[in-house]
């Protein structure tokens, strides 16, 4: 057994939970009463049940139209701009969501705010706002997102601890100049496999670009330990083989850079478009460690790394996510056919 899987401590596991692109669905079990009352319900940093309400305002959105509750949207509108209760809820809404994802093995708390507005200008307004707000919050450092490099900049700007360094999520090929931004705030940084002008079509060209990457961020200072790499998951659903490719750069950039540099990436996107996604993103993130991963950009309080290095490797369940993220199950027919009968259970043996 590998020292991750043994000790998942040492998992480093990117928080993803405050992220304004986050959804709950209207007819969800988190969103209770009728239309023009409806609350958002969760549970506060101390333990107790608590409700956000969802303000008319977003009642008028296209997401609330199709069923799809933005709540970190919602809770950061209500902190930063409310005021008196409102504002306060808003406020323990944000903070429950980096308590939970500390207690549940969080080592960085990942950042974005590109769904909160159209205006970048309004985008770093809420970055300064929110990076702000969480350093105070939780003692775990912030990691901070954007498809801005200039929204990250700001976010870099207000972060203030002197206990633990930031990280930058991310630089790519497409935009270089954000290795110099992360050397600047002394940040650990993720570097993306992806191209010049678009995403990488296999392995190879995976390798190829993280390592130019990862190259050149070297030449400007930053250690092989601040770097992060995310070769890029993309949709098992979408074809069958998207799950080596990511798996087999990983191994080749383990073998190609050794031990200090870290391989990571956003592991639930492999579940885009599969039913039962838990089970699938939980085996994944085991064969990502198996091939020379270190880490991941997770949901820790939906699967904490604890809990997916107790699943039982022999359930039906995690045979079946294995074969289809191996391309072993053409078209995912299989696993989900085993879905739908209910033969199968996410998370078993944990």
């Amino acid at each position: 057994m590998d020292l991750i899987s043994s000790h998942p401590g040492n998992y480093i596991a990117i928080g993803e939970n405050i992220h304004t692109t986050r959804v709950l669905l209207r007819k969800g079990k988190r969103i209770a009463g009728e239309d023009g009352a409806e609350v958002i319900l969760y549970q506060a940093a101390d333990g107790s049940a608590r409700q956000l309400p969802i303000p008319d305002s977003y009642k008028s959105t296209q997401d609330y139209d199709e069923g799809r509750v933005k709540h970190v949207k919602i809770a950061l509108a209500a902190a930063m701009r409310g005021a008196g209760a409102e504002a306060e809820n808003g406020l323990d809404y944000l903070r429950a969501l980096a308590h939970h994802q500390e207690r549940a093995g969080a080592t960085f708390l990942d950042i974005n705010v590109d769904e909160f507005s159209l205006k970048t200008d309004e985008q770093k307004a809420a970055m300064q706002w929110l990076v702000g707000a969480v350093q105070n919050m939780s003692e775990l450092p912030v990691s901070v997102d954007s498809s801005d490099v200039e929204v990250i900049r700001a976010g870099l700007e207000a972060y203030q601890s002197v206990n633990a360094r930031p990280m930058l999520n991310s630089a790519s090929l497409e935009r270089p100049d954000a290795l110099d931004l992360a050397l600047a705030h002394n940040a650990e940084v993720v570097v993306t496999a992806a191209g010049e002008k678009g995403m990488p079509s296999g392995t190879a060209e995976r390798v190829a670009n993280a390592s130019r990457m990862i190259d050149a961020a070297l030449e400007k200072g930053l250690q092989l330990g601040d770097i992060h790499v995310d070769p890029l998951v993309f949709p098992i659903s979408v074809d069958k083989d998207f799950g080596l490719h990511c798996l087999d750069a990983i191994r080749e950039l383990r073998a190609k850079y050794g031990s200090e540099i870290h391989l990571t990436g956003g592991m639930s996107n492999v579940s885009f478009g599969i039913p039962g996604r838990r089970i699938v993103n939980d085996t994944f993130v085991i064969l990502a460690v198996a091939a020379g991963a270190d880490g991941g950009i997770i949901d820790p309080v939906l699967s904490s790394p604890s809990e997916i290095f107790a699943m039982d490797r022999e359930s039906l369940g995690y045979r079946l996510a294995e074969d289809m993220l191996l391309g072993k199950d053409e078209h995912c027919k299989k696993y989900i056919r085993a879905w739908r009968k209910g033969e199968m259970k996410a998370g078993a043996a944990r």
